[in-house]
């Protein structure tokens, strides 16, 4: 079941990059790690840096991918976000949070739902 998942994630971040660069995104990273956490995709879209997290299910027994965002997640991206924006010593530019929510109904079928200003910078941080 483990390498499922795995496996399930793995291709569903992918898609998730062929989908994001078909909608005019630039990919400036995938998997970006620190100590603190991760941010699946981190892209720019029309001059603003869009850090992405992808959110993918195989049906909606479980309820929609994008509910499975919750405010722990979002504070942990913020942060993360902070340290890359850090690193590039890119304060000035306007960035956004986004929610890539996919829906697999097989290998070669796939329902996304692209969320723009999902969520804001956590209130505790700030540029």
């Amino acid at each position: 079941m483990f390498r499922y998942k795995q496996y399930f994630g793995k291709s569903s971040e992918e898609q998730a990059v062929e989908y994001l660069k078909r909608s005019g995104y630039k990919i400036l990273e995938v998997n970006y790690r620190t100590k603190l956490g991760e941010i699946d995709i981190i892209a720019r879209d029309k001059g603003a840096i869009c850090f992405v997290e992808v959110k993918s299910r195989s049906s909606l027994a479980f309820g929609s991918p994008k509910e499975a965002l919750d405010t722990r997640k979002q504070r942990k991206i913020s942060q993360v976000a902070l340290i890359y924006l850090k690193s590039k010593d890119s304060f000035d530019v306007s960035c956004r949070f986004d929610v890539l929510s996919i829906i697999k109904a097989g290998a070669d079928n796939a329902d996304f739902e692209l969320i723009k200003d999902a969520f804001s910078l956590d209130s505790r941080y700030s540029l």
